[in-house]
């Protein structure tokens, strides 16, 4: 799934509602420097300013695995990657790769009629489907129950939080068109005319009951005060959406796009040919936020700076609204090593597997490519050391579990000092996450030429991909385990007691608990580092 930071309880809607605008984060802040700019960013312009100028850079490809990118984005178009052994539009698989006009990436989600996959279902419900269709033998019986289980309270959860959005937001449209161009105080809801309206409306009455007794004593505010009503139903229509999603596709059991859509044979993991060259997709826009960070071109007075200055960027779509597939996943990392990647960013995940095996099978050929793989963590505020996370960094072994030399692992950290250091939602793990990075308000790119600020550790991965790639570029000769090296050993640490992702200040940790390093991506100290590995081979 798409790593977004996308949580919709009525107490962070109301939350967001009456602080939107009190506090904002520093312009491009992931890129400055703790001691010069007062916030933890990874020290990018600091570099480039004095450890990169007049320095002479080499081309690092990165693969976006992700959602699909907006190619024809401003700041993105020139630094695209482009399969030049590829004759545009020919209809014909010219460099033999196996796939046809594959000019800027591929697609393994979506067809050869053209037809892409926008929503599919979560990996839970995927599997209970299959278990349920099949012969089970007693550990699959186990896996059963215990699937079905979680899967019938999920499906609960998201009806009930559906029927409450829905009567939160009617509530509120009700209540705007009865008052009109009025503004909506309480004054104005009690007056004459407003209660007359009420006593011969149902609906209405009804409305107004649910904003004086479910909304109106959260909001804290005086009886003269103004609410927002649009406003306010911007908010909980993005709740309703969400659930919306979780009940039609999340969790819907009788909801399956692959077969229609994709038409492959989807239960063998090994197959390759399938897909199609539709590399922006239905929805682009959590990929091209995380283009955008890794290299969006720099200063060309347009949007914003990405990380890394010398960067083609490679879009492979192979993550819908939904829990992403294994064997696209497998897929997409084969053609980004088989097509010059030398990075790959990941910023997706989810809590099930299906195949490991498949995507274990490809990380290997990625690092015995010499390809390095960065992945966001998740947004769970879960300890990963305990909570499942695919894909992971651990190669099952027959009983043994063994790290990738090539795999970085990426919390999220907030712009913001202090206890909040670390972000909120970010998942953490002493042994299971290596790096924090930025992650929290990154205005980045989005489809038609747009730009906003999004929060995941979904924008923490892109960062020190971004970070990698600098690197990378200006320093060759390291390999990718040297390469990983400058990035896991050079972190700034955070010597401090902060607050625990997912408690909101009720409980504490030592930020050195919250990943193996304890530390922030710092791209000045990485490039030091790169240095005197370089210089020592020489």
């Amino acid at each position: 799934m798409k790593l977004r930071n996308i949580l919709f309880p009525i107490c962070l809607i109301l939350q967001s509602f009456l602080s939107d605008g009190q506090t904002k984060a520093p312009e491009n802040w992931f890129n400055l420097d703790w001691e010069e700019d007062k916030v933890r960013g990874v020290s990018t312009e600091k570099a480039y300013r004095e450890l990169l100028k007049g320095k002479k850079s080499t081309t690092v490809i990165v693969s976006i695995i992700d959602s699909g990118i907006d190619e024809e984005h401003e700041d993105l178009k020139d630094v695209m990657w482009v399969n030049k052994d590829e004759v545009a539009g020919n209809g014909i698989d010219d460099d033999n790769n196996g796939y046809i006009d594959d000019i800027n990436g591929w697609s393994f989600i979506g067809g050869k009629d053209g037809k892409n996959i926008n929503q599919d279902a979560l990996e839970i419900t995927r599997l209970y489907t299959f278990l349920d269709n099949k012969k089970r033998n007693k550990k699959e019986e186990e896996q059963f129950a215990k699937i079905k289980s979680e899967l019938d309270a999920k499906i609960a959860e998201a009806e009930e939080s559906y029927k409450f959005y829905a009567t939160m937001y009617g509530s509120l449209e009700t209540i705007g068109n009865m008052l009109g161009d009025k503004p909506c105080t309480m004054e104005n809801l009690t007056s004459s005319s407003s209660t007359q309206a009420v006593e011969t409306d149902e609906n209405l009455s009804s409305a107004v009951e649910v904003y004086r007794t479910m909304l109106y004593p959260q909001l804290g505010i005086e009886d003269t005060d103004t609410v927002d009503i649009p406003g306010l139903m911007e908010q909980f229509k993005g709740g309703l959406d969400y659930f919306t999603t979780q009940k039609d596709y999340y969790y819907n059991v009788d909801f399956d796009p692959r077969a229609e859509i994709v038409g492959d044979d989807y239960m063998n993991s090994n197959e390759r040919d399938y897909g199609n060259n539709e590399i922006t997709g239905p929805d682009a826009l959590h990929g091209t936020h995380v283009a955008g960070i890794v290299g969006a071109k720099r200063n060309n007075d347009i949007g914003m700076d990405g990380v890394a200055d010398d960067v083609l960027l490679m879009s492979v779509r192979a993550v819908p609204d939904g829990d992403e597939r294994d064997k696209d996943v497998a897929n997409a990392i084969y053609y980004s090593v088989d097509n010059g990647a030398k990075i790959i960013n990941m910023s997706f995940g989810k809590g099930y597997k299906f195949d490991k095996k498949v995507v274990d099978k490809a990380v290997k050929y990625a690092e015995k490519k010499g390809v390095l793989m960065v992945h966001a963590a998740g947004n769970s505020s879960l300890n990963t050391d305990e909570a499942n996370n695919y894909p992971n960094k651990y190669c099952k072994d027959k009983r043994n579990k063994k790290p990738f030399s090539n795999w970085i692992e990426v919390g999220a950290l907030s712009w913001k000092d202090g206890k909040k250091a670390p972000a909120n939602f970010s998942n953490y793990g002493v042994n299971n996450v290596d790096v924090f990075a930025p992650g929290v308000d990154i205005y980045s790119t989005l489809p038609d030429n747009e730009y906003r600020p999004l929060n995941g550790t979904s924008m923490a991965s892109p960062v020190t991909a971004g970070v990698a790639a600098l690197v990378w570029s200006y320093y060759p000769e390291l390999t990718v385990q040297e390469l990983r090296r400058c990035i896991v050993e050079t972190t700034s640490t955070i010597d401090e007691t902060v607050n625990l992702p997912g408690s909101r200040g009720a409980e504490e940790i030592e930020f050195k608990k919250l990943c193996n390093t304890g530390g922030v991506v710092n791209a000045y100290a990485a490039l030091k580092m790169a240095d005197k590995i370089v210089s020592d081979k020489k």
